[in-house]
């Protein structure tokens, strides 16, 4: 059985990849979902040489909404969590404390006085890049994410000449 080798990855363009999906993990956390109502008054609405026969279900339409979109962002925190709780103990406080908390916290907070420990901002760059490339074959895996996308490209063809890969 042949293995196949881990991919490698942009760091800077997985990074903001992943930044942005805990970003909307944190506001699925954060923000409270405002559920729809059906209006009650009908209003007249002027057809201009179209089908006149089309029903809508406005309250079928507005139930399904106010059931499917909370549905929907809590399976992707619980898809979320699930990824963090698979990552290293360092790596998820990391995620944790950065990335899924209400509040912002800024990267010197965490590596000066979360970690215990302190570590260097080398180090906490170190296991931060490790996390988000766990992270992003985590995901991969449950197709929320595409690694054909930070994939880093021969010779720099997209800009990152010089930067640093997984």
């Amino acid at each position: 059985m042949i293995l196949s080798s881990l991919p490698e990855l942009d760091r800077r363009l997985t990074q903001v990849t992943i930044e942005n999906m805990l970003e909307k993990y944190r506001i699925f956390k954060s923000v409270t979902f405002e559920a729809k109502e059906a209006g009650i008054t009908y209003s007249y609405t002027e057809r201009f040489h179209g089908a006149t026969h089309t029903v809508t279900d406005q309250t079928a339409a507005i139930a399904t909404h106010n059931v499917d979109v909370p549905a929907a962002r809590r399976a992707y925190c619980a898809v979320i969590d699930s990824v963090v709780e698979r990552l290293t103990q360092r790596e998820q406080q990391l995620v944790r404390e950065r990335y899924m908390r209400r509040e912002e916290s800024y990267d010197y907070t965490i590596y000066n006085h979360v970690f215990d420990p302190p570590v260097s901002k080398d180090t906490y760059v170190k296991i931060r890049s490790k996390a988000f490339y766990k992270m992003a074959l985590a995901l991969d895996d449950l197709q929320l994410l595409s690694l054909a996308t930070l994939t880093k490209t021969p010779a720099g063809g997209n800009g990152t000449k010089g930067q640093k890969s997984f």
